[in-house]
């Protein structure tokens, strides 16, 4: 086994190990803030709906075929040709995700009738699940730009930006859980905009150690 293999993988698994840690600390500090009730249940269909897509536009589908593609390139082509290339893919894939973004936010309440059918007979809960999925859809384009940035990274060997990106994500939550919920009149809307908020500065961690770092 090669020296890189061990050390990429190493990487990979300790970023991951801290991104589960974090991830608990978040799940405790919710279960203790807002416990089990119609505001984080409409918290949870608004996050799984984004959660949901994002595996056809960022790590499932989209990947899969999106690597070897680049890697050829990579090997075969000029830096001009792999840059042409990585533009040509970036403004495809953005523009998808906002023409999606804008009709999941438009389309939110048929959208919460489809994932959870049962929101529809209490109005208070629906209403909620609506709210936060119009904050949370957005999600959807920054998790898969950030996606794309970091298939864009591991393919040029450097592996820990894209593990370590979900850290963002709990630690977001874990500080809107505990500093910005007390300043909204429903506290649990204050997650929904954490995890949108992560999603932009992964973003731009992504971006600017690809442009460091790869090309």
């Amino acid at each position: 086994m090669s020296k890189t293999l061990v050390k990429s993988t190493s990487v990979v698994i300790s970023m991951t190990m801290i991104s589960r840690v974090f991830g608990f600390i978040r799940d405790m500090v919710t279960a203790a803030l807002f416990g089990a009730g119609a505001g984080f249940d409409a918290f949870t269909v608004a996050f799984k709906i984004p959660n949901f897509m994002r595996r056809l536009f960022a790590e499932g589908s989209f990947s899969q075929a999106f690597v070897p593609v680049l890697s050829q390139y990579q090997k075969q082509k000029s830096q001009a040709e792999v840059q042409q290339f990585l533009n040509a893919m970036c403004g495809s894939l953005g523009s998808v995700l906002l023409v999606v973004t804008i009709f999941g936010v438009c389309a939110a309440p048929w959208i919460v009738r489809v994932f959870a059918p049962g929101f529809a007979t209490d109005g208070h809960r629906f209403a909620l699940a609506v709210t936060m999925l119009r904050i949370t859809f957005p999600y959807l384009m920054l998790i898969s730009l950030t996606a794309f940035s970091g298939a864009i990274l591991n393919t040029y060997s450097r592996f820990w930006v894209a593990a370590f990106t979900p850290v963002f994500l709990n630690i977001a939550m874990i500080v809107a859980a505990i500093w910005l919920s007390p300043r909204f009149a429903t506290p649990i809307i204050a997650l929904a905009w954490g995890g949108v908020f992560c999603r932009d500065y992964s973003v731009v961690i992504s971006v600017a150690f690809f442009r460091r770092y790869s090309i």
